[in-house]
């Protein structure tokens, strides 16, 4: 065990001055919340809903870091650039510029009955839901841009969801940060609940990345407790670099047992971010950083009924490979397919390799004499 500590030691130290780096990079202040005017013919036009169980401050018109006993919901207008070469986003300044900055551009709090009828309506396009659930370290302000970002490249039709958890919003808040998405659980199941509830919704996508990915974990394994397949049963969970320890992981499996649509994970075997995490957590392996190529990771995918998808070649921007998800909206169509179009039967679980260039790439084992997520 030492000698293996003492090879990896430099590896993971680096990985954690990278995070502590990361953090102390200026990061937005509530005022770019504050909506301003613009020619939406150099930008395009972005909706998004929120509901936050974050304590409003109402000094600087946003959300801070403690728990609040009631949910909060809002709905958002937002010009987004349209030449844009990455997923870098670019906040707004005294002097707001439209080609170059994300811009808050209306802003409206909602009671809940009213935010439910907004997401029923945003969802008549084809009865679908998306709920975006952010990782620790992350503000509101920045959670939401970033679901703006991911909205506007995936050319959303609906408005996606942003679900809030009061992130410390600190480097040094990982502990803080892992009690409040389990103090969170209740909230998201609520609201995925009350959107499952009208018949006009036939499909929410329940997507949490690092932490966010504990947090949806924990709130389907409430939802499969409380025997409600009638929810379950409209869910497709996508797992982005999700910061889980594996035997947690195992153990949340064994009590949720196989979805109507399999489980996806998103994985990378160099994300660094995650590296610092299994360091914190005392090594303990993560499961956003599992190798498709072990054959026990394949063996479990199946077992599991999981579709394990490495994005290792996906370019990211955090220079920690933990961002690689924000990528990957551009290819909203082609994961939208597999997903759901001709790749939407349970069956087809297994590992996968997602390419640079937006295509999905079978591993290479076999199952029952076919290939999984071989092209049919």
């Amino acid at each position: 065990m030492t000698k293996r500590f003492s090879k990896t030691k430099p590896y993971i130290m680096i990985a954690v001055g990278m995070v502590f780096l990361a953090g102390c990079a200026s990061r937005p202040s509530p005022d770019v919340l504050n909506p301003v005017h613009v020619d939406q013919g150099t930008s395009q036009a972005v909706t998004i809903l929120t509901a936050t169980n974050r304590k409003g401050d109402a000094a600087q018109g946003g959300f801070g870091s403690t728990w609040a006993e009631d949910m909060t919901y809002e709905q958002y207008a937002f010009s987004v650039p349209l030449d844009r070469k990455s997923t870098i986003i670019t906040y707004p300044t005294s002097k707001p510029n439209p080609e170059r900055q994300f811009l808050v551009t209306r802003r409206k709090q909602l009671q809940k009955d009213g935010f439910v009828q907004e997401a029923i309506r945003s969802a008549q396009f084809d009865g679908t839901v998306g709920i975006f659930v952010h990782g620790y370290n992350y503000s509101y302000q920045e959670a939401l841009f970033r679901t703006a970002q991911i909205a506007a490249d995936a050319k959303m039709p609906a408005a996606p969801i942003l679900f809030s958890w009061p992130s410390a919003a600190a480097v040094a808040g990982y502990v803080a940060d892992r009690d409040a998405a389990l103090y969170s659980r209740g909230e998201l199941d609520s609201l995925v609940k009350s959107l499952s509830a009208p018949g006009k919704v036939k499909r929410i996508v329940l997507f949490g990345h690092s932490m966010g990915g504990f947090l949806v974990m924990e709130t389907v394994r409430e939802l499969k407790l409380q025997h409600r397949d009638d929810v379950l049963d409209k869910l497709t969970v996508i797992l982005a670099a999700p910061d889980i320890d594996v035997d947690v992981f195992r153990s949340q499996l064994n009590d949720i047992g196989r979805m109507t649509t399999p489980i996806s994970l998103l994985v990378s075997k160099d994300d660094r971010a995650l590296v610092a995490s299994s360091f914190i957590a005392g090594e303990r392996p993560r499961v956003g950083r599992v190798d498709i190529d072990d054959p026990i990771i394949r063996e479990a995918a199946l077992k599991g009924g999981l579709r394990v998808i490495d994005i290792t070649s996906v370019p990211g921007s955090d220079g920690l490979g933990h961002d690689r998800y924000a990528s990957l909206a551009k290819f909203g169509a082609q994961l939208a397919n597999f997903e759901t179009g001709r790749r939407s039967s349970a069956a087809d679980v297994g590992a996968f390799v997602f390419g640079a260039a937006g295509t999905v790439v079978s591993s290479p084992f076999r199952v029952a004499g076919s290939v999984i997520g071989s092209p049919r």
